[in-house]
């Protein structure tokens, strides 16, 4: 062998072990940290929506990425020690599928680890998560369901689902995002419909016999949940039962209450929602900085109704509402 061939030939070699090499080396497997109030069971099927985003961005569990789930089984006072902990894991992210508590629980947790909303708290301006919507400048970014229009549009719907309403109970939780609505917006929304709305603060577990009680003695027209918070999305099942048993038109605010059997709901559209989260998870896996993505309202929207529930509390839902409807149970 020529001595000039030598040297090509241990370079081609030396390449070849290399590139061998960079092939067998594992590539690293992002950490995505979850944390959400509610218990695995409420949450499976919105972390499956999340999951198949990802797939579809080329993120699939147990490959390319790792997903630590911290769920609080609706205890409220675990935000900060789960949060804590999914910071110790060093994860690359966080995804906060619940309300204020939690992101304020993330935010306080780090400084550096990118957090971002699923859309579940209120203003995150006005909550001091974000500078500004376009302009985020911290390590929190994603989606927000602030929306003015919505609790009007949710009334609107209902009074035109029972044009007899006049009187809607309002049930909320104070320490949970949508206090504003409560206060600020829902009256005036009200007053252009001609409706008068009485709100019931659902403070505590306990709570939920006194206000039914009262209710059952008033008997308002209508009801409207705004199932955020620690104590209203936990006890579902209860303030829907208790809608069917009073015959009680209600209007949710998640599509959940109407799967569970509600009547109706007018909400953010989950599955686009998921989406959009997967795009931001993506985006910052690929280098973004969460200060530089801008916070996102909804786009799109889901009204749903429950036929089967309807005709169970004796509802006739106008032909001109069905038609808007873009999801109806039977």
């Amino acid at each position: 062998m020529k001595k000039a061939a030598v040297p090509i030939l241990v370079a081609v070699i030396l390449l070849t072990v290399a590139v061998v090499t960079e092939a067998q080396q594992p590539k690293k497997v992002q950490v995505i940290g979850y944390l959400s109030s509610r218990n695995r069971a409420s949450e499976s099927a919105r972390a499956e929506g999340m999951r198949l985003a990802l797939r579809e961005l080329g993120y699939i569990e147990g490959q390319n990425i790792t997903i630590e789930y911290r769920y609080a089984e609706g205890k409220v006072d675990r935000a900060s020690e789960l949060a804590a902990e999914l910071v110790r894991l060093k994860v690359d992210i966080i995804i906060v599928a619940s309300g204020d508590q939690w992101i304020q629980a993330a935010k306080n947790a780090t400084k550096t680890i990118p957090i971002v909303m699923m859309g579940q708290g209120s203003d995150p301006v006005r909550a001091g998560f974000v500078q500004t919507l376009s302009r985020p400048g911290g390590n929190v970014t994603g989606l927000t369901n602030l929306n003015r229009q919505l609790g009007g549009k949710r009334l609107e719907l209902l009074k035109e689902a029972v044009p007899k309403l006049s009187r809607v109970a309002v049930l909320y939780d104070p320490a949970a995002p949508g206090l504003q609505e409560v206060k600020e917006f829902l009256p005036a929304d009200a007053r252009a419909l001609k409706l008068t709305i009485q709100p019931w603060e659902i403070r505590a577990v306990d709570d939920f016999d006194k206000v039914f009680a009262a209710l059952n003695k008033q008997r308002p027209d209508g009801l409207y949940d705004i199932g955020a918070g620690g104590v209203m999305r936990p006890n579902l099942k209860r303030i829907v039962e208790f809608a069917l048993k009073s015959q009680l038109p209600a209007m949710y605010t998640s599509r959940e209450f109407v799967g569970g059997g509600g009547l109706m709901s007018y909400a953010a559209d989950d599955a686009d929602r998921y989406r959009r989260v997967a795009y931001y998870v993506d985006r910052i896996l690929k280098g973004a900085k969460p200060a530089d993505l801008p916070v996102e309202q909804p786009k799109k929207f889901e009204f749903v109704i429950n036929l089967k529930t309807a005709k169970q509390i004796g509802v006739t839902i106008p032909p001109n509402v069905l038609a808007r409807a873009d999801k109806i149970i039977k």
